[in-house]
């Protein structure tokens, strides 16, 4: 199985990344020859141009931007076999009515793939799932999701998520170096923190109430943050994301 991943931006090369790692055999593809050159030459791939790329019976990786899909598109005049697009707020019935395939997935997954650890989730023709789900586990942890819908709420925590959590931990940080801590050392803390977090398997009430002792140092920094609408602000991020990929 091969596959040809059309762009060659900081999500194609995280993707690529993760499966080289992975041992999926992959090209890329692109207009300028330059960057593809580039790209081959660091994931040791080969390219082709847009220009010069045959879509018959491929399995066609979209990792370009959503406003460049129709002009992208114009190149594939054969039926691709499988579509795999992670376009964001470009739903299926979309993919359908520009490239032609057999088979279309939809899927989001993060930055993290160049790690091999990303969370994604993917959508589509039921007949492939088993395809999807292999290539997507080759870059972390991977979920089936029933909609389109599901893929657009999805990207808002796990599209957009390292950003916001980079924010989050820079703001820990950042207070770890106000209280007295150097900065080297509040940052490794902080990283820290976020890897024990993630290892922790219970609810997250019950791991903020398991911290939470009573008159104790987290319920005042608790108490603190909920007087300042953090929780609201947080939430109010993840639902303008959602809406704002909608509209694309």
């Amino acid at each position: 199985m091969k596959i040809s991943i059309i762009g060659y931006g900081k999500m194609a090369k995280a993707v690529a990344n993760g499966l080289k790692k992975g041992h999926v055999d992959f090209e890329v593809v692109g207009r300028d020859e330059e960057k593809l050159k580039k790209f081959a030459e660091e994931f040791n791939c080969d390219y082709t141009t847009l220009d010069n790329f045959d879509s018959d019976y491929k399995i066609l990786f979209l990792a370009i931007k959503p406003y460049a899909l129709r002009e992208v598109a114009k190149n594939f005049e054969k039926e691709a076999n499988i579509v795999i697009s992670i376009l964001a707020g470009i739903p299926l019935k979309e993919l359908k009515k520009h490239i032609k395939a057999k088979y279309y997935l939809r899927a989001m997954p993060n930055i993290a793939a160049k790690y091999q650890a990303s969370m994604s989730v993917v959508t589509g023709d039921k007949e492939i799932k088993d395809i999807g789900l292999r290539i997507f586990g080759k870059i972390g942890e991977v979920v089936w999701v029933d909609s389109d819908d599901e893929v657009d709420m999805a990207t808002a925590i796990i599209g957009s998520g390292p950003a916001f959590l980079a924010l989050i931990a820079e703001a820990i940080s950042d207070g770890g170096v106000y209280i007295g801590l150097k900065r080297e050392l509040s940052e490794r803390l902080t990283r820290g923190l976020f890897k024990s977090f993630a290892a922790l398997k219970e609810d997250f009430a019950t791991i903020k109430n398991e911290v939470m002792s009573p008159k104790g140092t987290t319920a005042e920094g608790i108490r603190s943050l909920e007087e300042d609408g953090v929780r609201g602000e947080v939430m109010k991020g993840i639902i303008k994301t959602y809406e704002k990929s909608k509209k694309i």
